[in-house]
């Protein structure tokens, strides 16, 4: 359960014992926000509280019993702080240029808020990902001799555009930095702009990433907060070396991806230290690049099922703003569920739906689940 707090003077250990009272005195509760009474005292400071997770249930039960989970309660306080692009100034008589290669946003923060239940893939794929990350952080943490277990702490998710390889590794920072609160007393997560680290000089672009890597070290040197590091559409820093063979690839490039894989290998001593990596040509990175990702996860379109969801979602979402009337009562996902049946609801909407905009939308999305 994760638990969202306005700055307040209450410890996290007392909300933490009072959401537990809560709960109590509910005694079932299921997925998704619980509603605070007027006057319970928790309303006063309380922004959130969701429960994000149940586990395995019995015969596939959606209500759980208080008697009967093993409650983990998360209280953490959302960031308003907006992103900070980080400038690093050139080194004195160098002659070269003042860069801006990375974005650093502190986490958990506001609006990355919700975007890990927005996120539609297939079953069981968000579990894995954030089971693995912070057991990778845990044991690193732990003091795990990494000749024995062997980790990286690097994710790379790969698969076509548009199927929320980013947004999912934004949401999986924000996730880890609301479970092991814990653990770390701050959370960061840095996004590298990888277009800002090539240079029209030659062999500079080497360089640019070995300044970019002593910036994130300074970071990663306080133990007490947690580093997550994004690297977007990373083929484009990491492409495979053998095509400079045969002339494909500049001499550059390579030296770029030498001092990708050298300073990576310098973070792995840093036990606070994710990283996590998307792309969407798999096939022309350097192997040595992939072969240092412990978990390669493909991010595929969602089924039909899911597909039916996010529209189901978006026609929520109409319907709170009043873009299209109300009553329409939408069904739960079924396995058994056919795409006709969405195209018939939307045809249905279409009848009451009182905005153009709203009507060219449903009408595209129509025809498109008609052509499945």
């Amino acid at each position: 359960m994760e638990v969202a707090v306005r700055q307040s003077a209450q410890p996290a250990e007392i909300i933490r014992q009072h959401v537990l009272a809560f709960l109590q005195s509910e005694a079932q509760f299921s997925l998704g926000s619980l509603e605070l009474p007027s006057d319970n005292p928790l309303a006063t400071y309380v922004e959130i509280m969701e429960v994000t997770q149940l586990g395995t249930t019995r015969n596939g039960a959606t209500l759980v019993s208080f008697w009967q989970a093993d409650l983990k309660v998360h209280v953490f306080t959302l960031s308003d702080v907006p992103p900070e692009a980080d400038v690093i100034e050139a080194p004195d008589g160098d002659g070269g240029e003042d860069m801006s290669p990375c974005s650093q946003f502190i986490l958990p923060r506001r609006d990355f808020q919700g975007l890990w239940g927005s996120l539609v893939l297939e079953p069981g794929c968000k579990e894995r990902l954030v089971d693995f990350a912070s057991s990778s952080l845990h044991f690193a943490a732990a003091g795990v001799q990494p000749h024995v277990i062997s980790s990286n702490r690097m994710v790379l998710l790969h698969g076509p555009p548009g199927t929320g390889k980013t947004t999912l590794c934004k949401a999986l920072a924000q996730k880890l930095a609301v479970r092991l609160s814990h653990v770390y007393e701050g959370a960061v997560l840095v996004e590298i702009h990888s277009h800002s680290l090539f240079s029209k000089w030659f062999s500079e672009s080497g360089k640019l990433v070995a300044r970019l890597f002593e910036h994130i070290q300074e970071l990663v040197d306080d133990e007490s907060c947690m580093v997550c590091l994004l690297i977007d559409e990373v083929e484009s820093l990491t492409s495979a070396r053998s095509s400079a063979a045969s002339g494909s690839e500049p001499s550059d490039a390579v030296r770029v991806v030498n001092a990708i894989l050298t300073q990576l290998d310098r973070l792995k001593r840093f036990p606070n230290v994710l990283t996590l990596c998307t792309t969407n040509l798999a096939s022309s990175i350097d192997a040595a690049f992939v072969d240092r990702a412990d978990i390669k996860a493909f991010i595929g379109l969602p089924p039909t099922a899911g597909c039916y969801t996010i529209l189901r979602d978006c026609m929520e979402e109409l319907m709170r703003v009043g873009l299209v009337a109300p009553p329409l009562e939408i069904a739960p996902v079924r396995r058994d569920l056919h795409v006709l049946l969405f195209a018939a609801f939307c045809a249905r909407a279409l009848a009451q739906c009182n905005d153009t905009l709203s009507i060219i939308w449903l009408v595209r999305y129509r025809a498109l689940i008609l052509m499945r």
